[in-house]
């Protein structure tokens, strides 16, 4: 194995983080919401998540490598047929849309946090995503393989600070311990559609070798960042109710050069990912709608913007489990394909 094929299955590993990371993960909700609410025993549930995750990263890159699929329709159709690849493909278009609206009503939460209006929040994001697409929209973009290693850094030595300062003792829950490891489940079900669009593209452009690292890497960080970050969240379970964004409640008693750090990067992170989202919305009506892609990004925005009126976590609450429900299947197709025929198809030529 060599130092490039080291390397390149590192790059992909933190493709493959910063598909995961979005608003609702670093903000602290996504996390508090399928895990540390319930508790202690969250804990075995993270490790189930991230084990379910890195094989599932695992399969849908080698089924598009073996297929050399040049985008995720073919793989979809590949692990759950012809039919049903058309309704997630559809339900690929929602997801891209709901999420949009979740980082739109993140903007709003992080200046309501420095008690500002939450629409300046949501008016300024749209602005700013909509004037992207007069300009470079492909640069933005790559923007995120910047900020998401920046941000994830930020992240670990926050909690890692706050769990040193601090000594974790006394945690209660407020849900039923039965539902952990189910709610892990739907942790990973939540983001495999964005991964299946993600991997599937690259699968085919990459080594065997390489595909097994940036599981392998990707698996580990994404464990020790959901271990770190459930762990501080366990802390402050009495004050989450207090915030929209969890992490603040971890910062708060950080120096206010960390709370505006923190809110800077992870704005821009939101930032970046709205405007992905609309790309591949855009990306998706190019073939049906003969307008400029500022117009058209622009209707979307539009549509967008009203849904906001729900609030960031009401969203989060709401979008993601559903998100989570939807997905299992797909999910448990992915992690019962190497079964098919007791063999691993995948390793066929």
């Amino acid at each position: 194995m060599t130092v490039s094929t080291i390397w390149k299955g590192s790059k992909i590993a933190f493709l493959i983080i910063g598909t995961t990371i979005g608003a609702g993960y670093a903000s602290g909700r996504e996390l508090w919401e399928f895990f540390a609410s319930y508790g202690p025993q969250s804990q075995k549930a993270v490790l189930l998540s991230m084990i379910l995750f890195s094989f599932s990263c695992y399969v849908i890159m080698m089924v598009s490598h073996r297929l050399q699929a040049p985008h995720y329709r073919m793989v979809l159709e590949e692990i759950v047929g012809l039919k049903l690849a058309k309704a997630y493909d559809v339900l690929i278009f929602l997801y891209l849309l709901s999420t949009t609206v979740v980082m739109f009503a993140g903007s709003g939460a992080i200046l309501v946090y420095w008690e500002l209006s939450y629409w300046i929040g949501v008016v300024l994001i749209g602005i700013l995503v909509w004037g992207v697409f007069w300009r470079d929209v492909e640069g933005v973009m790559s923007l995120n393989s910047l900020l998401i290693p920046v941000l994830i850094a930020m992240l670990a030595l926050a909690c890692g600070l706050f769990l040193w300062q601090n000594n974790p003792t006394g945690i209660g829950w407020e849900k039923g311990e039965g539902h952990v490891l189910s709610a892990g489940i739907a942790f990973t079900a939540l983001n495999i559609l964005p991964l299946v669009a993600v991997l599937s593209a690259i699968g085919s452009k990459v080594e065997k070798a390489e595909i097994a690292i940036s599981c392998v890497v990707s698996g580990t960080c994404l464990s020790f960042m959901s271990i770190l970050y459930n762990q501080s969240l366990l802390f402050v379970s009495h004050e989450i109710m207090l915030y929209d964004v969890p992490l603040f409640a971890i910062l708060q008693n950080f120096p206010p050069q960390w709370m505006v750090g923190v809110s800077v990067v992870l704005w821009l992170a939101i930032y970046t990912t709205a405007v992905s989202n609309i790309f591949g919305l855009v990306s998706r009506f190019k073939d049906y709608v003969f307008l400029p892609q500022w117009a058209v990004a622009g209707g979307f925005i539009l549509l967008v913007i009203p849904l906001t009126t729900f609030g960031f976590t009401k969203l989060i609450q709401i979008l993601y489990p559903l998100y989570g429900v939807l997905n299992l299947f797909i999910l448990g197709m992915i992690l019962l394909y190497p079964f098919k025929q007791f063999g691993l198809p995948y390793d066929k030529h």
